[in-house]
C-alpha cells in the first residue's frame, strides 16, 4: 500500500503502518521540530511542506490517503470558529487533495467536537463532499485506551473507499464477538461507589472532606479519572479512584488537583504533564494545603508529606502515544541529540495521533483488502 500523509506530525501513520509493509510516497509538514523528526528518520521521502501548495505537487499516484487536520476550530476548547477559521478549512484542503489523486482509500482524523461544530453542520459539509468525489464511507469514535495505551483520548476516524461503503464499514465496524455480546466490563460506570470522598489535600469516609488523604488509598480502581484545577470547583470522586493519578503540572506549590470521576488528561501541547511520585525527601506540607515559601506563610500545624510532583519525561509521553523510545529524540538546531529540547518533543506528541489506534486501522484495511 503507497499512501500520502497531510498535517504528517511525526508520523504515527508511518510508526504504525511500516510493520504491514505499507511505504509513504510522501508527506506534508510545515512546522520546523516535526520535519526534522521525519527528515531524521525518513530522509528519503519528500516532505513538501504546506498542504496548501498542493497543486504543485507531482502527480505520483498513491492507493490511501491519511490526514488529520488542524483541530484547533473545531474543539470545545478553543472558540469554534469551524469552517470559518482558516485551520478548519484545512479540511476542504484535504479534499481537494483527494480529488486530485484519487486514492482509493481515506483516511481522516479530529477531534469529537467536530461532530457537533456549527451544530453538526460543518462535519456534514465534509461528508457530503465525500460523497460527491464518489467515496463512500464511515466514521466512528475510537479511544485509544483500548488500543494498549493508559491514557483516554477519543477521536473521530473517517475511512473513505472509493465507490463502495460496505468495505469502508467494515474496517471500522466490527462485531462485539463471535457470537453473543460480551458483558459491558469496560463501559463506564454511572453508580456512585459508596460514599468516599476524595481529593487533593483531604478524603474521608463520612463522603465529606475531613482528614489527609493525599497519601491515603481508596482500595478499588476506577477505569476512568480526573484531574481538575484546585483554583476552581473541587468535585468529589464519585466512584471509586486508584492511589496514582497523572494531571496537568501547576508553577505554584499552593493548587492542587482534586479528582472525579471522569478521565486523566490526555497529552496536550498547551500544557506539560505531570505524576505524583514519593519523595526521596519529605516535602512539609501544613495542614491548610501550602508549603512555607517566601511569598506564603502557611498556617497551623505541619505534616511531613512524602510525595512531590514530577513531570512525565518525553519518552513517557512518546510510550503514551505508542511510539518508540525516544523516537522524537533527535540532532536538532546544531545540538546532538542528546541535547534536543523538550518543548517540541512536548508538543509533538500532543498533537499526534496514537500509533496503537493507526496501526489497528491498517490492519483492518489489510483485511478488507485480502478478503474482499
Amino acid at each position: 500500500m503507497i499512501y500520502g500523509s497531510v498535517c504528517s506530525g511525526v508520523e504515527a501513520a508511518t510508526v504504525a503502518w511500516h510493520p504491514l509493509g505499507w511505504e509513504p510516497q510522501w508527506f506534508s509538514e510545515i512546522e520546523k521540530f516535526p520535519s526534522a523528526v521525519l527528515h531524521h528518520h525518513y530522509p528519503n521521502v519528500p516532505n513538501y511542506g504546506d498542504m496548501t501548495a498542493f497543486k504543485e505537487w507531482p502527480n505520483d499516484p498513491i492507493d490511501l490517503f491519511v490526514g488529520g487536520t488542524p483541530c484547533q476550530s473545531f474543539s470545545v476548547a478553543g472558540l469554534r470558529k469551524g469552517l470559518s477559521d482558516p485551520r478548519g478549512n484545512l479540511m476542504l484542503t484535504y479534499l481537494a487533495i483527494a480529488a486530485k489523486y484519487q486514492p482509493k482509500w481515506l483516511v481522516w482524523e479530529n477531534v469529537p467536537g467536530v461532530l457537533s461544530s456549527n451544530k453538526g453542520r460543518d462535519f456534514g459539509t465534509f461528508l457530503r463532499a465525500l460523497g460527491e468525489l464518489g467515496y463512500g464511507f464511515s466514521w466512528r469514535s475510537l479511544d485509544a485506551q483500548y488500543f494498549s495505551v493508559a491514557q483516554r483520548r477519543r477521536r473521530v476516524f473517517v475511512v473513505g473507499y472509493a465507490g463502495d461503503w460496505k468495505r469502508a464499514a467494515a474496517v471500522l465496524f466490527e462485531r462485539e464477538s463471535l457470537s453473543g455480546h460480551p458483558a459491558p466490563s469496560q463501559e463506564t460506570r454511572e453508580e456512585i461507589a459508596g460514599t468516599i470522598a476524595a481529593s487533593s489535600f483531604t478524603g474521608g469516609p463520612s463522603g465529606k472532606p475531613e482528614g489527609a488523604a493525599v497519601n491515603h488509598f481508596v482500595p478499588a480502581v476506577s477505569n476512568a479519572l480526573c484531574a481538575r484545577d484546585y483554583k476552581g470547583a473541587r468535585p468529589e470522586a464519585d466512584q471509586d479512584t486508584a492511589s496514582c493519578i497523572a494531571f496537568g503540572a501547576q508553577n505554584s506549590a499552593s493548587q492542587g488537583d482534586s479528582v472525579s470521576k471522569h478521565v486523566t488528561p490526555t497529552l496536550d501541547k498547551s500544557k506539560t504533564p505531570a505524576v505524583a511520585t514519593h519523595s526521596v525527601a519529605g516535602i512539609i506540607i501544613s495542614h491548610s494545603g501550602f508549603s512555607n515559601s517566601i511569598n506564603h506563610a502557611a498556617a497551623g500545624y505541619m505534616a511531613l508529606q512524602h510525595m512531590q510532583v514530577r513531570r512525565l519525561t518525553p519518552t513517557e509521553c512518546e510510550r503514551l502515544q505508542g511510539f518508540p523510545d525516544n523516537y522524537t529524540q533527535i540532532p536538532y538546531r546544531n545540538k546532538t541529540a542528546e541535547s534536543c529540547p523538550d518543548g517540541p518533543r512536548y508538543k509533538a506528541m500532543g498533537n499526534s495521533m496514537a500509533v496503537p489506534v493507526m496501526r489497528w486501522i491498517g490492519e483492518r484495511i489489510n483485511m478488507v483488502e485480502n478478503l474482499i
